[in-house]
C-alpha cells in the first residue's frame, strides 16, 4: 500500500505494458516518443521490461497528408496507416537508439489472437524480443485489417497483451488525468483515484471519445481494465503529459486512476476465450441454464437451450444470453458468458431444448453431450 492512499504499490511490477494513444502522439510526435523513451530506460534500469502499444499511425498519417479529420472510408483509413506507421517506427527508434536501447516493430490483428496457435506464436516472439533486450512496439495493423480499424482500439489491443506476455502492469497513458465521476471539463468533476468494482464504480460514469484522430474515449479504457483485470492485471489510467507518467503512475497514490483486478484470475485459454475471440453467434438459454452455469459450474446441455443466432462452425465462439429475467430489465438478453460450442449452428438448432440423449438419434452423430463443456466455457 501506498502509505495514507489505501492505493496498492505498484513498484514492485516488474513487466509493464504501457499504451499511449493517438492523441498525445498526434499532438508532439517526437517529443511523446522520446518521453516513453526516457521511461523506458529509467524502468530498465530499475530491472523492468517494458512493452509499448502505441497508436498513431493513422495520426501521423493524416497529418503528412494534411488531413484534419479522420476519414471515415476505410481504404483512406488504410492509406493513412500505411502512410504513418513508418514514420512513427522511425520516431521510436531514434528515441530508443539515442539510450542505446532496440526498437521491435509487432503488427497484430485480430487473426494473431483468436486463432490459438497463432495467440501462442505471438507470445512467443514477443518473450523473445524481451529476452533479446528489445522494446517491442506494438500495434494493430490497420493498413490490412478492416475490423480493427472500423471495431477496435489499441486500449484492448494493450489489456490483450497483458496475458500474451504475463505482464504485472498496465499503464494507460491519456489526454485526461483519469477517471472522473463526470463529464472532466464540468466545474466540480472530481478524479477517481481508486476503482475497487468496476462495473459498479467506473462504467456508470465512462463516456465516448472525444478525439478526432482515435477510436478510444475512457469507456474502453474501462474496458481494457476489465479485460486486463480479469487475468489479475492492475490498470492506471493517467495522463501522458505529466512528467515521467509511467513510473509516477506506478510508484506514486496521486498519479491517475487505478483499477484493481478481478479477485477470480482466469487462466491463460480461458481469459483467450472470453477476451480474444470474437463470438460467431449467440445461443439464448432459459433461467435455469443460467444458473447450471453460473452457480454449479455445469456445462451447456441442449435442454436448456430456447433459440440460435447466427452461423456458426463447431469449435468456433459463441455468445450466451439469457431470457425470462423479467420485462423491461437491462440485462434481458444481455451476454453473461462465452464459450467454444461443440456443435455448428444448424445441429444446435435441431438438439435445442432436447436430452442429450437424444443427440445422436437427431443428428445421426453425437460428439459429445453438451453443446459447451465448462472447459470451454467462461462467465463474463
Amino acid at each position: 500500500m501506498v502509505p495514507g492512499s489505501g492505493r496498492p504499490f505498484l513498484g514492485e511490477a516488474r513487466r509493464i505494458v504501457v499504451k499511449i494513444g493517438s492523441r498525445l502522439i498526434a499532438d508532439d510526435p517526437p517529443a511523446m516518443t522520446r518521453l516513453l523513451a526516457d521511461e523506458v530506460l529509467a524502468l530498465r534500469r530499475q530491472g523492468k521490461t517494458t512493452l509499448v502499444v502505441s497508436s498513431g499511425a493513422i495520426a501521423l498519417g493524416m497529418l503528412r497528408l494534411g488531413w484534419t479529420q479522420r476519414p471515415q472510408e476505410l481504404p483512406r483509413l488504410q492509406a493513412a496507416a500505411a502512410v504513418g506507421q513508418g514514420q512513427l517506427m522511425k520516431l521510436y527508434d531514434q528515441a530508443l537508439s539515442a539510450h542505446g536501447l532496440t526498437c521491435a516493430q509487432v503488427l497484430l490483428t485480430h487473426d494473431d489472437v483468436r486463432h490459438r496457435g497463432r495467440y501462442l506464436a505471438a507470445r512467443h516472439a514477443l518473450l523473445a524480443m524481451l529476452d533479446a533486450g528489445a522494446v517491442p512496439i506494438i500495434n494493430e495493423n490497420d493498413t490490412v485489417s478492416a475490423d480493427e480499424i472500423k471495431f477496435g482500439d489499441n486500449d484492448r489491443l494493450a489489456a490483450l497483451t497483458t496475458s500474451l506476455v504475463e505482464a504485472d502492469a498496465l499503464v494507460i497513458l491519456t489526454d485526461v488525468d483519469g477517471l472522473y465521476d463526470r463529464d472532466p471539463r464540468e466545474a466540480g468533476a472530481r478524479l477517481i483515484p481508486l476503482v475497487r468494482d468496476i462495473d459498479r464504480e467506473a462504467v456508470p460514469v465512462a463516456g465516448g471519445s472525444g478525439s478526432k484522430v482515435g477510436t478510444g474515449g475512457m469507456a474502453s479504457k474501462v474496458q481494457a481494465a476489465r479485460i486486463a483485470g480479469r487475468f489479475g492485471v492492475p490498470t492506471v489510467v493517467t495522463s501522458g503529459r505529466l512528467p515521467q507518467p509511467v513510473s509516477a503512475a506506478l510508484d506514486r497514490a496521486d498519479r491517475g486512476t487505478l483499477f484493481l483486478p478481478s479477485q477470480s484470475r482466469l487462466q491463460s485459454r480461458k481469459h483467450w476465450i472470453a477476451y480474444a475471440l470474437l463470438p460467431q453467434g449467440r445461443i439464448l438459454v432459459d433461467a435455469g441454464a443460467r444458473q447450471a452455469l453460473c452457480r454449479d459450474g455445469k456445462s451447456l446441455l441442449p435442454s436448456g437451450i430456447l433459440s440460435v443466432l447466427g452461423d456458426f462452425g463447431a469449435g468456433e465462439p459463441v455468445s450466451l444470453c439469457c431470457a425470462g429475467q423479467g420485462q423491461g430489465s437491462e440485462n434481458e438478453n444481455a451476454e453473461f458468458a462465452r464459450g467454444l460450442c461443440g456443435y455448428d449452428a444448424g445441429a444446435v438448432r435441431a438438439i435445442a431444448g432436447r436430452r442429450s440423449s437424444e443427440i445422436e438419434a437427431i443428428l445421426g452423430y453425437k460428439e459429445m453431450d453438451e453443446v459447451i463443456h465448462r472447459d470451454d466455457l467462461v462467465l463474463l
